[in-house]
């Protein structure tokens, strides 16, 4: 029997990423009866592995390494271990060559961090344990600020008095330093200050703005807290334990089906279209879906308020991106390799190249020396490849294709056609090269995922923009995506949540966007906003915003 045949929904989720599975998590296990629908053969959005590169490789498709995942609530607390999750570890945490020999080296053990950093420059180790000491008071009210719903009542209740303990002011200030300026600050030499900016680079803040300096020192302190963990056997892992977990409690699955529309009738949701012409219907939609195409695309402007509309009108993207994965007979031959080989590896000579980079980026211009992340997936987790070889990986940040001005290399035509992203594949290539002289003597096979191809693979990536609209202050927490949303779930539609990384708290795979959509439809129909089953009240959004998956759930259905 097709899903359509079986009646009403308690709600359709569209979109089985991260954020879309943790949404049906919670809401099955609150009782509901939940349908997910995805666009893509496969589930997981832009958290997926294959063997395209070659049979005997593991790669992942798009995102790689999760420590938010393990550090928000939203997904820890689901507790993925029992569904078949495990987590692995590179020896050290990231790595990032400078110089002619040297390389500043991010470990779990802060001391041993703190260690390295002091050979490098005396007096820098004590600074990295000052700011880990900072990060243990003010860390995890944080994350869960920025993890839950606007506002964050009860995480910004011990968030303010654990800033006053840190410093007050004086903490306050130096977040809101730009981390170009935040490393020279704390540091006298620059491999800490390289650290700080190389995390703050996996977004697209311009280094030198405010907003940079608080994202570095999240990124950083994640990774030297949780590490950068990595699934067992592949990204689909964490999928497919997330697809495990919603389906044995009664959610019902469908991929190769991709909604088409939001049907609206009497002013509220009523259902999805999808493409083959099935209909479902359900007075609930969660929308794991870029902004871009829910908002006058799955539904018409003319259901939408008029202020949501006018703000979309300036809803702003963050750059496109260039990926790509090699399959190497051997290991990346580094010069002069860390003692323990970093599962992340950032590629720029200085904070001062990455912010020029960045700047280019961010005003339009290919950049002719691009800052790589990259990944050694096979010195993270053995199971990726052969024993001696290494699954590895680069992405860099590029202009949107339709924003391109002009190539600071004077190569790339800026349509990102398969020569433009082979001629930039090409250039990430020579950068790695740079550091890692033979590099390309080891490689077996390459493919090259431009823009166009990561988009074409996972429809939320608009353009090759990897967090779902800019990470920039204009465009975060209470603006989140346009003003007129204030930060929250909901759309001015009864019965329509944003779902998606263009949603608070925008992109990386920490679900929250998912929870904080789910949470929201739970305290509607608890509260009669919405038609269908009630319960007794609860608090509204904003106060149970702090609250873990399992407070908000009542006993989890069984399969059907």
């Amino acid at each position: 029997m097709s899903p359509g045949s079986s009646g009403t929904w308690d709600a359709v989720v569209v979109g089985a990423g991260p954020n879309g599975l943790v949404a049906a998590n919670l809401l099955v296990d609150a009782g509901w009866r939940v349908l997910v629908l995805e666009a893509q053969p496969t589930p997981g959005g832009a958290v997926r592995s294959d063997r395209e590169v070659h049979p005997d490789f593991v790669h992942d498709t798009f995102s790689a390494f999760y420590p938010l995942a393990v550090a928000s609530r939203a997904i820890a607390d689901l507790r993925l271990e029992e569904h078949g999750l495990a987590w692995e570890h590179a020896p050290a945490v990231l790595g990032h060559p400078f110089g002619e020999e040297s390389w500043a080296v991010l470990h779990r053990d802060r001391h041993l961090t703190a260690a390295g950093l002091d050979e490098l420059r005396a007096g820098d180790g004590d600074a990295w344990l000052d700011l880990c000491g900072t990060w243990d008071r003010i860390g995890p009210a944080l994350v869960d600020g920025l993890t839950s719903p606007f506002p964050p009542v009860r995480a910004g209740a011990r968030l303010l008095p654990a800033i006053a303990r840190a410093g007050g002011l004086d903490t306050v200030r130096r977040l809101a330093t730009p981390v170009s300026s935040l490393g020279r600050e704390l540091f006298a030499g620059p491999a800490a200050a390289l650290l700080l900016a190389g995390n703050a680079g996996h977004a697209d803040f311009p280094l030198a703005s405010p907003g940079s300096g608080v994202f570095g020192v999240l990124m950083t302190m994640l990774g030297q807290t949780v590490g950068f963990p990595v699934p067992r056997g592949g990204a689909q892992q964490l999928t497919d334990a997330l697809v495990a977990r919603c389906t044995s409690r009664g959610a019902e699955l469908v991929t190769a089906a991709e909604v088409t529309a939001v049907d609206v009738r009497g002013g509220r949701v009523a259902g999805v279209r999808a493409r083959d012409g099935q209909s479902y219907a359900t007075p609930v939609v969660l929308a794991d879906v870029s902004a871009t195409r829910l908002f006058g695309g799955l539904v018409a402007e003319e259901h939408l308020p008029d202020r949501l509309v006018r703000g979309m009108r300036d809803f702003e993207l963050d750059p496109g991106t260039v990926k790509v994965d090699w399959a190497l007979s051997g290991p990346v031959p580094w010069r002069n390799p860390p003692a323990h080989a970093p599962g992340t590896v950032h590629v720029a000579d200085s904070v001062e190249e990455m912010t020029q980079t960045l700047a280019q980026v961010s005003s339009g211009v290919v950049p002719d020396r691009p800052f790589l992340l990259t990944g050694q997936m096979t010195t993270s987790d053995p199971t990726r490849s052969p024993a001696g070889t290494e699954s590895f990986w680069a992405y860099a940040h590029v202009p949107q294709p339709d924003r391109t001005r002009s190539d600071a290399g004077g190569e790339v035509a800026g349509t990102w056609d398969h020569d433009d992203t082979q001629r930039f594949a090409d250039r990430m290539q020579a950068r790695i090269e740079a550091v890692a002289p033979g590099f390309g003597d080891v490689v077996l096979e390459r493919r090259v995922l431009g823009p166009h191809e990561l988009e074409a693979r996972d429809a939320n990536l608009v353009g090759g923009a990897v967090n779902g609209g800019t990470s920039q202050l204009h465009q975060e927490l209470v603006f989140r995506p346009v003003p007129a949303m204030r930060g929250r779930a909901t759309t001015g539609l009864p019965g329509l949540y944003l779902a998606s990384a263009s949603a608070h708290p925008g992109g990386g795979v920490h679900g929250a966007a998912g929870a904080n959509a789910a949470r929201a439809a739970l305290w509607h129909r608890r509260t009669r906003r919405l038609p269908g089953r009630s319960s007794s009240p609860s608090p509204s959004p904003s106060e149970s915003s702090s609250t873990s998956p399992s407070s908000v759930s009542t006993s989890p259905k069984g399969p059907r």
